[in-house]
């Protein structure tokens, strides 16, 4: 796999770049102007990065996952990750027939569904996942595999499911795992 240059990064123009940035060359960006990325940041191929988007350190996008913020934005905080083939939209058609659809329509035709969606720190997501807008998953939540969530997920708690339903509270241990290693690497940004 082969990763985009430093000084690559600096020409495309994000709005803003931590350090230790590993993004493949073989990953789409549009409107780099509105992402934002922390350090100690890896983005794996064929993944696309669109529309307002706020990325965290010590992120791992895996391969084939798609963030399309649009206006509203999409931020990842902190310690969370993808696994390959993600898809989170902070916008969305109306599916229920009310209006025209897809990006060919003029938006007087259209309902779109748009908002925000926020990961919070350490939350993980499951291999081809669906995230629809307007939704926070809260610090410490897990999403299984293949899930489709539509409603906020609680604090430190596993879901899976289509959609997306809790199963059970999940462990803090990497709490104290995150304390010892940010103590060894020298804080956040590993300075």
């Amino acid at each position: 796999m082969g990763f985009i240059t430093k000084e690559e990064l600096n020409k495309i123009g994000f709005k803003s770049l931590g350090e230790n940035i590993l993004i493949s060359d073989k990953c789409s960006i549009y409107s780099p102007e509105k992402i934002s990325i922390g350090s100690n940041v890896r983005i794996d191929d064929f993944s696309i990065l669109s529309g307002d988007l706020k990325i965290g350190s010590y992120i791992h996008i895996a391969a084939g996952c798609y963030l399309y913020g649009g206006e509203s934005g999409i931020e990842m905080m902190d310690f969370s990750g993808l696994s390959s083939r993600v898809s989170i939209y902070a916008a969305s058609d109306d599916y229920t027939g009310k209006s025209l659809t897809n990006p060919t329509v003029p938006e007087k035709y259209k309902r779109i569904l748009k908002g925000k969606v926020t990961i919070e720190k350490h939350v993980i997501i499951g291999s081809s996942t669906v995230i629809l807008p307007r939704l926070t998953i809260r610090e410490g939540a897990s999403v299984g595999a293949q899930s489709l969530v539509i409603k906020n997920c609680e604090e430190w708690m596993v879901y899976f499911g289509s959609p997306a339903i809790k199963l059970k509270e999940r462990k803090k241990d990497l709490l104290k795992l995150e304390k010892e290693f940010l103590r060894e690497k020298g804080g956040l940004n590993g300075k």
